[in-house]
């Protein structure tokens, strides 16, 4: 029997079945929209040979929903995607057939029936590394910024540019050096009552901390998502 046609000869069940894919998304990966990221997972759901669920009506498509779209340019270690099977496919085959079919820097981690849903998401764990000439002197100072003070900063809307503080949104976060590098690690928002862009601590950091002049020869950075987190701000969602 084809690879392919193994799903056919399972059971069918009585109702579709939840199942959420953990996966990383990294590398050069980070350059990809959300838009390209949902096109490439229904090529992949479908090459992986899975006894996918399928919306009624005149266009049926793979119900997928994705958690907490990931903005451009930023990687993550923990993305989440739910689906829904029509079969009885165990779940350490649906894992081993997708990761036959993705890269290292679209891992899939993980496959597991959920017990939360995403509207239990409060925060999300980002790690940023600056990298700079003498930016290690820059660390204390840095470090008052994010000392409980009023951060400003300009957000963009559709109804136009509006002044903002950011900080009710952060709930924490450490600065520290290695080498020519300044590390952050920033627990912010991103539940239905609030969501913070990761973006805004780099914008803090230029426009407040004289950092990141726009020197793309001297100057780099990276944002890595590295936790969701519930409400709690500690929990680790899964």
């Amino acid at each position: 029997m084809k690879d392919n046609e193994r799903k056919f000869s399972l059971p069918l069940l009585e109702e579709p079945r939840p199942l959420r894919i953990r996966f990383r998304k990294t590398g050069d990966l980070q350059y990809i929209s959300h838009l390209d990221l949902q096109r490439t997972f229904a090529r992949v759901l479908v090459r992986a040979g899975l006894p996918l669920w399928y919306t009624k009506g005149f266009n049926p498509h793979i119900k997928m929903v994705f958690g907490m779209p990931l903005s451009v340019g930023v990687e993550s270690e923990c993305e989440f995607l739910d689906i829904r099977i029509e079969r009885d496919m165990p779940e350490e085959e649906i894992k081993a057939r997708l990761s036959s079919e993705v890269t290292e820097e679209l891992a899939v981690t993980a496959v597991y029936r959920p017990t939360r849903k995403f509207t239990d998401i409060g925060f999300a764990e980002y790690d940023y590394t600056v990298t700079a000439p003498g930016i290690a002197a820059a660390c204390g100072r840095v470090r008052e910024l994010f000392d409980g003070r009023p951060l400003v900063v300009k957000k963009h809307s559709k109804s136009g540019d509006k002044e903002t503080d950011i900080r009710p949104l952060i709930r924490r976060v450490s600065v520290d050096t290695a080498g020519e590098a300044l590390t952050l690690t920033a627990v912010l928002a991103a539940g239905e009552s609030g969501y913070l862009n990761p973006e805004y601590i780099l914008t803090v950091l230029r426009e407040q901390a004289g950092l990141l002049t726009g020197d793309p020869v001297t100057e780099r950075y990276r944002i890595v998502r590295r936790r969701v987190l519930l409400p709690d701000g500690e929990t680790e969602f899964s």
